[in-house]
């Protein structure tokens, strides 16, 4: 078998994963695994851990301890040539041009030059930047600069392609611009694990999420079973105020004048729409409304790390 293939179809596997980093626990019991061909997103506000999370199962640092796995590999480094990785400190060089730059970033990942360079000039022409492919990077704007480094990370076409707040920064068209290309990337067979503090770019892409908060994993899973931890709720409106319905609607129902919004009963909603119509409440409307990934978010980590995980988006 080949040395670098997923082990039973992961792509990426840590177990327990713990760092310090003077006296201070940064993660703690870090769990998590990651489907090969997947789009795993790691969710949390600043400071939770996941750059030191994601640093380990690179091999970048050095966990105090646990287990990871990276392309079926434990010593990740030895599969870095597999692997795609933009940092969240980003950086290229100034004098540098856009295809020279994608060039560069993919001779580091062991892909020659000479084929990095008709591969950049290929990418930024399906960018939208053709004509920046010769240009330095401090002419280019502060997105299309970051495009750059993004091509950069997959020029040498890794199997793995790890993205740390790849949205921090850039304006709703090139975010919107981001998701199609992660899109892209996993329709082609590319694993994409990226870290956000946004939660609806998680819910729009992702198959599976990991949620950290204070340094630990409070859940992963998928994002339908984040969802359905929380019951699906209903918004009723009835032309009558009054009637022997009422006692067939939720006890802690909250109600406002002939409004009224609560869970869905776990037996579902059938003994209650037949009170209804039978004592003549009069429906004017009645929606079931999902409960979404920012709902299940708040349910998991708690409010206050939801409400910092909102600071940060606005920062």
């Amino acid at each position: 078998m080949n040395a670098t293939a997923p082990i039973e179809g992961l792509a990426a596997e840590a177990t327990d994963l713990v760092k310090t980093f003077d006296g201070k626990t940064a993660v703690d019991g870090a769990s998590l695994s990651v489907p090969a061909g997947s789009i795993y997103g790691f969710l949390g506000p600043n400071g939770a851990g996941k750059t030191t999370t994601l640093r380990m199962m690179l091999g970048i640092i050095d966990p105090d301890s646990g287990h990871r796995t990276l392309l079926g590999n434990e010593h990740p480094l030895r599969v870095a040539h597999d692997v795609g990785y933009l940092p969240e400190e980003r950086g290229l060089y100034p004098a540098m041009s856009a295809k020279e730059a994608i060039a560069f970033m993919g001779a580091l990942r062991g892909l020659p030059l000479k084929e990095g360079r008709p591969r950049a000039v290929e990418l930024l022409e399906g960018h939208g930047l053709a004509e920046w492919v010769d240009k330095p990077i401090r002419s280019l704007s502060k997105g299309m600069a970051q495009t750059v480094q993004l091509l950069g990370t997959i020029v040498h076409r890794p199997r793995l392609v790890v993205l740390d707040e790849p949205f921090s920064g850039l304006d709703a068209i090139n975010q919107g611009k981001l998701e199609d290309l992660i899109r892209r990337l996993a329709a082609e067979g590319t694993t994409v694990i990226f870290s956000t503090h946004v939660i609806a770019h998680a819910e729009r892409l992702c198959e599976k999420v990991a949620i950290i908060a204070n340094g630990a994993i409070a859940f992963e899973g998928g994002v339908d079973e984040a969802r359905n931890r929380l019951s699906p709720i209903v918004n009723l409106r009835t032309r009558e105020a009054d009637g022997p319905w009422l006692a067939d609607l939720p006890a802690d129902a909250r109600r406002s004048g002939n409004e009224f919004r609560f869970e869905l009963p776990g037996s579902g909603p059938e003994k209650m729409l037949k009170s209804l119509i039978d004592h003549g409440a009069g429906i004017d409307t009645l929606s079931i409304e999902r409960p979404g990934l920012h709902d299940a978010f708040v349910a998991i980590a708690g409010e206050a790390v939801a409400a910092q995980m909102k600071k940060d988006a606005r920062s």
